[in-house]
């Protein structure tokens, strides 16, 4: 017992002593974890844009289709429209790899991605860390970097296929090559090096140029020409020519979707989620988690004099996307780590050494413990959560099968809820609605009608209502339809229909046509 409470002891002070002296391989070591699980265990996708916009669309190029009429000469295109190639196109690379390498299962694919995308997400806790430490000091850097590391989202959406994340580590290698101590003197080559970053940040998510716009600015008020030249010209050549490059080889001439991007964007401000100019304030504060989001904030808006070469652009950023109506969550993220960085050298600049707080230290420390508490119990759930389940199984199932060209689905207010073709490891067609006021069954009666070759191999029915109905209804053009298996929800998709019944957590009930497949595939 005394030899293993001796053991404990010695390894108490060892983790103490490298989180003392050595704090980054502690961050580093958790951020590489946690990063790792949600890369094995957080599967499906988050929102509609990290799946339908940056990984049906590459894998259909792969399968010589073109899933969302992007490109010219697709059936439904009308010309450039907005969509940025740079990331999706390094995607539709990578598929091509792994259909070279033949790796054919879409969740060993998606692993991959994720795995890949963990490890790029590790540039910013460890460049956050340095930076925050050459800037202000070892103990603000060891909060900066442990809270980017471990922040109930950051491993999940370090994995996930948003531009806004993705972003976020050239952002965070340019503001590096401005800071490192090792690129003194700053010369004109650091700074384009710099734009160099921040223009590729920009070739993943547009809205990121405001941040060398910010930097450009800072510069040029302050006089420092060279230094604003430097980043103008990196973004310049980094930006511009690899969006030039692609339009070019796509359509003709250059800065077509660019200006399709920003085209879309004013005309179609107010079309989506218009919220008010405050509303990012309540969203930061909210999934940060008060009382330290307060703190934070207060550290962020008390330093920005000190840290202005941070402050100022992650500000701009932030201004802009509060000024401009449409508002989504995930447009705020490439801010949020930033905000934390310049946030935490400011809370331990200003707030622990206030005589207020000096005065109330045990209310302090319990404000970090239940920020902790509740945030650790975020990560484990998150990192762990399987969303869109039933979606992403239903269609992985149908990958089992040979030969799959057609399949029905609909759900139970008869809709045709968007599949993931992607999880089919093919490329099969699901008949829409023949027009916009025909319903579901007219659609089924239409397809019947057609030779067997148009047939669907599966019907696939989307919640419980009414579905022997549907069932029977459907089984009358396709008698030879039969049950084949249930796809279950996630915990997290059910949980998030308990709290908001708009979110839908239905159950996917497949049937299959023995008219193509005479016995069930084990």
């Amino acid at each position: 017992m005394m030899l293993r409470l001796l053991k404990t002891n010695q390894l108490d002070f060892s983790v103490k002593k490298l989180w003392s002296d050595q704090p980054l391989v502690i961050i580093m070591a958790l951020a590489i974890v946690f990063r790792l699980l949600a890369a094995i265990f957080a599967r499906g996708w988050g929102m509609l844009d990290d799946h339908f916009l940056v990984i049906e669309a590459p894998q259909s190029w792969v399968y010589g289709y073109d899933y969302n009429s992007w490109l010219p000469g697709s059936k439904d295109n009308v010309g450039p429209s907005g969509h940025n190639f740079f990331y999706p196109g390094i995607l539709f690379l990578l598929f091509k790899v792994m259909q070279w390498l033949n790796i054919q299962d879409p969740q060993v694919k998606m692993l991959i991605v994720r795995v890949l995308h963990g490890a790029f997400s590790l540039i910013t806790v460890y460049y956050g860390f340095r930076i925050v430490e050459e800037l202000s000091d070892k103990r603000s850097a060891k909060l900066a970097g442990i809270l980017l590391a471990l922040y109930y989202f950051m491993p999940w959406s370090g994995v996930r296929n948003l531009v806004e994340s993705v972003c976020i580590p050239f952002l965070m290698l340019g503001f590096w090559q401005i800071i490192s101590p090792r690129n003194m003197p700053k010369r004109f080559n650091t700074w384009f090096l710099a734009g160099i970053f921040f223009g590729l940040a920009s070739d993943v998510r547009y809205q990121s140029v405001l941040f060398p716009a910010g930097v450009f600015l800072l510069m040029f008020f302050q006089g420092k020409w060279r230094e604003s030249a430097g980043v103008a010209v990196g973004v310049v050549v980094s930006f511009f020519c690899i969006q030039t490059l692609i339009d070019l080889f796509i359509w003709g001439y250059p800065f077509a979707e660019f200006l399709g991007y920003i085209e879309v964007n004013i005309t179609g401000r107010y079309s989506y989620f218009t919220q008010p100019w405050y509303n990012y304030f309540l969203t930061v504060g909210g999934i940060l988690l008060p009382p330290v989001s307060l703190l934070l904030f207060y550290g962020f808006f008390r330093g920005w004099k000190r840290y202005i070469i941070l402050f100022f652009p992650t500000a701009l950023f932030f201004a802009f996307h509060s000024y401009f109506p449409n508002k989504q969550e995930r447009f705020i993220l490439p801010f949020i780590p930033f905000f934390i960085m310049v946030g935490s050298m400011g809370y331990y600049r200003y707030m622990v050494s206030s005589a207020f707080w000096m005065k109330r230290k045990k209310l302090l420390k319990a404000c970090w413990i239940f920020f902790w508490t509740i945030n650790l119990i975020l990560l484990t759930g998150l990192s762990f959560m399987y969303s869109k389940r039933a979606q992403v199984e239903s269609m992985y199932y149908l990958s089992k099968y040979p030969y799959v060209k057609t399949f029905i689905i609909m759900d139970e207010d008869e809709n045709v809820p968007l599949p993931p073709l992607f999880y089919t490891g093919k490329w099969p067609d699901y008949p829409e609605k023949l027009s916009s006021d025909t319903t579901v069954f007219q659609r089924v009666a239409y397809i019947a009608a057609k030779p067997k070759f148009y047939h669907p191999q599966f019907f696939l029915f989307s919640g419980a209502g009414n579905l022997n109905v549907r069932v029977e209804k459907t089984r009358k053009y396709f008698p030879s339809m039969v049950y084949e298996t249930t796809i279950e929800p996630g915990f997290i998709d059910e949980l998030m229909h308990f709290l908001n019944p708009v979110n839908k957590a239905n159950k996917v009930y497949i049937y299959r046509n023995r008219e193509f497949y005479p016995s069930k595939v084990e």
